[in-house]
């Protein structure tokens, strides 16, 4: 039985302030759709999986889907703002929560700043393309972080109603361009049946030895991966829930199995409309813009209004990707302040604001950690010839391929920790399955690790020209790093403070809580 903090312990988030479309969109816009349309496919068509793309798309839905039949199962016992730092430490202990619950807090904190490099990359193409002035990515990303961190402070709802208007638009947008395609047959190869064969997900894309590009089918299933990083935050926004044990779950289903067969759909019919000799030369760069695999094809599908609300929606969708990690960034951060490690923290990170019931000193601190991130990028990295956009280059790749390898791994450690909690602890008789909480966990613990290799193994590709970056280089150290802070801090709690060792990761809400 899990140890739960009495409630006049513990500041709580303001309860039943969104339903389940607010926390479907927070999710889905955390995986970003637009942008991770626009800003993967190119790379995995290009160096990937080709003109495989879609099946890539494929094969990472049906991992998902299976990690998350674990994860979600786990999500109807445990409701708890830091998920994987809950879900971790009853699952294998205390010890691996509180590392866990470290390196997804920084993966989430480093997503952030990642989603203001691409954010300001795209704010300033498209305000210099629609003839305005040309200044600095610097005040672009400023902005951002600014009106961002007034909505993270403020009640978790006026988030959601923003996220929805921004979801709902580059959904929408993407769907035409779909149905456009299917209606007009396609490009000039038609619809391309054969990219719909599966084993094309595990295929690469041919080289071309003039201009030393190698394919690699490891590439394309890595960046489909990628795009899929954040749907798993529903279980995040469960203490906000009005009825956690249901909207969790389900948002995490919808979510997952949603974003995949849109983005298989999506990659398919954007690989069609280009025509199979010419999608992989675009994403190439052989008009200068990889983007312009997505560009070229909504103004000839849609016309040039479509290509330009393209542009401002591809804006918008980073801002709100941006905004959806910093309210996850928030609540880790919140959630690991309040449990009492620390009594300076409980009052500060770990408070909630009087009104608004937000962790609204955690979103402070985010704020801060993310301008320092980004004016760090700003005043350190020079533009080089080879990556002359910091922005998108270095704030982007860099924190982003950081990130997903914390989350990577902290995924691969739940589905463990899913098995141990029910199989090993023998928690909830009721929901122990041999598919639901044993062959799925292991299936998605294999997934996960799969793609962690796949990242390690061609980390140096994934980064691009930003690979010289010093930045780059220290990547796996500061991984290590964060791993051994979170044991030492654990160990140490465990030696000298034994009531607050056993508190680590405990801090649930009552009402999803077996009674």
């Amino acid at each position: 039985m899990s140890t739960i903090q009495d409630k006049s312990e513990v500041q709580r988030l303001k309860p039943g302030a969104v339903g389940l479309l607010a926390v479907l969109f927070m999710a889905v816009a955390n995986a970003a759709p637009i942008t991770a349309m626009t800003g993967n496919v190119p790379i995995a068509v290009g160096f990937g999986d080709g003109v495989g793309v879609a099946m890539a798309f494929a094969f990472a839905t049906v991992v998902l889907s299976i990690f998350a039949v674990g994860y979600t199962a786990m999500a109807r016992h445990i409701t708890a703002t830091g998920t994987f730092y809950g879900f971790i430490s009853h699952g294998l202990g205390q010890l691996w929560g509180m590392i866990s619950g470290l390196m997804a807090t920084v993966a989430y904190i480093v997503f952030e700043a990642s989603l203001i490099g691409i954010f300001a990359s795209f704010a300033k193409n498209a305000v210099e393309g629609f003839g305005g002035p040309a200044i600095s990515w610097i005040w672009y990303a400023l902005l951002a972080i600014a009106v961002i961190s007034v909505l993270g402070y403020r009640n978790i709802a006026l988030s959601g109603r923003v996220l929805g208007v921004f979801l709902v638009s580059e959904v929408t947008v993407l769907t035409l361009l779909g149905v456009s395609i299917l209606i007009q047959g396609g490009g000039p190869d038609g619809l391309l049946p054969e990219a719909l064969n599966p084993v094309s997900a595990f295929q690469s894309v041919a080289d071309d030895a003039a201009a030393g590009i190698t394919g690699s089918a490891a590439i394309g299933l890595f960046f489909a991966f990628w795009s899929w990083v954040g749907f798993e935050t529903t279980a995040v926004y469960g203490e906000e829930s009005r009825n956690p044990r249901k909207i969790v779950p389900k948002a995490t289903m919808i979510a997952v199995i949603g974003l995949g067969v849109f983005y298989t759909i999506i990659s398919w019919l954007c690989v069609a409309a280009n025509g199979k000799a010419q999608a992989i030369a675009i994403a190439r760069g052989s008009t200068g813009n990889a983007f312009d695999l997505w560009y070229g094809i909504t103004e000839h599908f849609l016309g040039g209004w479509a290509k330009s609300l393209y542009l401002i929606l591809a804006v918008a969708g980073s801002f709100a990707c941006a905004l959806a990690f910093h309210n996850a960034a928030s609540r880790y951060i919140y959630a690991m302040g309040r449990e009492g490690l620390s009594a300076r923290l409980k009052r500060t990170i770990g408070a909630t604001h009087d009104s608004h019931g937000s962790p609204h000193m955690a979103s402070i601190v985010q704020s801060v950690i993310t301008l320092l991130i980004t004016v760090g990028f700003f005043w350190l990295q020079a533009p080089t010839k080879a990556a002359p956009d910091v922005a998108y280059f270095h704030l982007y790749g860099l924190m982003a391929i950081l990130g997903t390898a914390m989350l990577l791994i902290v995924q691969t450690i739940c589905s463990i920790a899913v098995i141990s909690y029910f199989h090993v602890k023998g928690n909830h008789p009721e929901t122990k399955h041999w598919w639901r909480t044993l062959i799925s966990p292991v299936i998605g613990a294999l997934g996960m690790g799969y793609v962690v290799f796949l990242l390690f193994s061609n980390i140096e590709f994934a980064a691009g020209a930003a690979a010289s970056s010093p930045v780059f280089t220290a990547i796996p150290y500061l991984i290590v790093g964060i791993f051994l802070v979170g044991l030492a801090i654990g160990l140490t709690l465990r030696l000298r403070s034994p009531e607050r060792y056993a508190m680590i990761g405990r801090t649930i809400l009552e009402e999803a809580h077996e009674r």
